[in-house]
């Protein structure tokens, strides 16, 4: 880590920590500063803020054209001349899930060799092509392929290595947690302002909307997202076939995964009964839905930030994880027993917000403190496909379940999925109380051998406070996780790695 104060901005931005090439003294004053003022240290660049911001936006831009036909698509599916059955319609709604779980993982692999914009590029333009397609519609058939072909354009991986290539190992963890805040305000801005754009462009014209989005989000990609100066793989950020084995035998990471799955089908499986159910309970045109999501979404927030904020800072992770399944369950089953009433449906609606917003924010959380340190990308890969097949299950169930038994036989299904989840994540481990630290080597350090690597991970591990030590010599990273509950001394660290 360099203590030099008279370097040029753009010197500052593109030095990694330099943890070897500086005079003993210069290191002491570097250990020193890190210690007394890390806060600094840690802060943003201009080029990371850049990056962060710009990929946010790309991350906003797709999705809020994606969630924006969710409180609506299903009473304007039914309007087609062959009057497709609930099962078509939530094909609709699910294809592009099925698509994006089977292509999510290649894009990310393939942008290590072919570069992360151009894959970029070529998954936001098979999205664009898809939302074209879906505009251009004029039955439920063609609707389902245009959804498949916007699920193909799976880009998220990409963006999130480029964002791995763009951020310092110290600042990834606030980089991420800036687009997963971006996604969610995406989500709930979609759910109100979805009513108001059909009213005032169609369905039709929030597709033509998503593809025009899309294409400046490739502008976005090319003017103003900072071209990487070395993309490589990372541990933190990306997946590799070599850690799937120990991701997936790990029966910790399994409950999480079947929570998002779980959480998921609900949500899809929700959007395909909610609409018909809300306009024949209060005769509520579908433009007008907006008035019940709006006061529901505001409320859940409000109670979602206190509930996180307690979870993370009295270590009560697990109390509260368990606790918004159960408040899940019950939203289910009151939707069950309430679907044809009214206000049945808007507390059963504002329930469902308050469980969902917690357990969306916590468990990615949960994940990165459970995963192996040297295989997180690995884990959040299995962990988002995961997420996308369940947006397919829930579509394509919650169309089958309700043509065939009805509207509460959806919820009926997704009670029992959240009882098991709720079994599942009681008995899970409670996730450590930890944080992550990770350093990176300078260019001008020869790489270390593996047998040096080994000497270094062992004498780290044995640091007070640190709980795993990961030493990655090909990524020239050293990966901390760090208890929360203890004191630690950043010092012993520097003083190691110059031994």
């Amino acid at each position: 880590m360099s203590a030099s104060n008279n370097k040029t901005p753009n010197q500052q931005e593109n030095q990694s920590l330099n943890l070897f090439s500086e005079p003993v003294a210069e290191a002491i004053a570097a250990v020193e500063m890190a210690v007394i003022d890390t806060e600094v240290l840690d802060k943003m660049t201009p080029l990371e803020v850049r990056a962060t911001v710009s990929l946010a936006a790309i991350y906003g831009l797709r999705m809020f054209g994606m969630f924006s036909i969710l409180p609506i698509f299903a009473i304007y599916a039914s309007t087609f001349p062959e009057h497709p059955s609930p099962l078509m319609i939530g094909f609709a709604l699910g294809a592009y899930g099925l698509t994006q779980a089977l292509f999510q993982l290649p894009f990310g692999m393939a942008s290590d060799k072919l570069g992360r914009k151009p894959m970029i590029y070529l998954g936001l333009s098979i999205f664009a092509i898809g939302s074209m397609v879906a505009a251009l519609a004029t039955n439920i058939e063609i609707i389902i392929l245009g959804r498949a072909i916007q699920g193909a354009g799976a880009v998220s991986a990409v963006v999130t290595a480029l964002l791995a290539d763009l951020t310092r190992d110290e600042n990834r963890t606030k980089a991420m947690a800036t687009i997963g805040g971006t996604i969610g305000v995406a989500f709930a801005i979609s759910l109100v302002c979805g009513p108001l754009l059909n009213q005032w462009v169609g369905i039709k014209g929030i597709f033509w909307m998503t593809a025009l989005l899309t294409l400046a989000a490739i502008v976005v990609v090319k003017f103003v997202v900072p071209d990487p100066v070395h993309s490589h793989y990372h541990s933190d950020a990306s997946a590799a076939p070599a850690k799937l084995k120990e991701v997936l035998s790990s029966s910790q990471l399994l409950r999480l995964n079947f929570g998002i799955f779980s959480l998921h089908a609900a949500q899809m499986a929700m959007f395909v009964v909610v609409p018909f159910a809300i306009k024949q309970s209060s005769n509520l045109h579908e433009n007008q839905h907006w008035h019940i999501y709006l006061p529901v979404l505001l409320a859940s927030f409000v109670l979602m930030v206190p509930a996180i904020i307690y979870a993370e800072k009295q270590a009560k992770m697990k109390q509260v994880f368990v606790s918004a399944i159960a408040i899940m369950l019950v939203a289910q089953l009151t939707f069950a027993v309430s679907i044809e009433h009214f206000w049945g449906i808007v507390i059963s609606l504002t329930l469902y917000f308050i469980a969902f917003n917690v357990l969306e924010a916590s468990l990615p959380s949960i994940i990165s403190k459970m995963a192996p340190a040297a295989a997180k990308g690995t884990a959040m890969g299995v962990y988002n496909t995961s997420q996308s097949l369940g947006v397919f299950v829930g579509g394509a169930l919650g169309g089958y379940l309700s043509h065939k038994l009805g509207f509460a036989s959806v919820f009926i299904f997704c009670s029992i999925m959240m009882f098991l989840w709720l079994i599942l994540a009681y008995s899970m481990q409670p996730p450590p109380a930890v944080r992550t630290k990770m350093y990176s080597l300078d260019e001008s350090v020869p790489e270390l051998s593996n047998e040096h690597a080994d000497i270094l991970k062992n004498n780290l591990a044995k640091l007070v406070g640190v709980i795993e030590a990961v030493v990655l010599p090909q990524e020239r990273t050293i990966i901390l996780k760090i208890d929360k509950t203890q004191d630690w001394d950043e010092a012993q660290v520097y003083k190691l790695l110059r031994g």
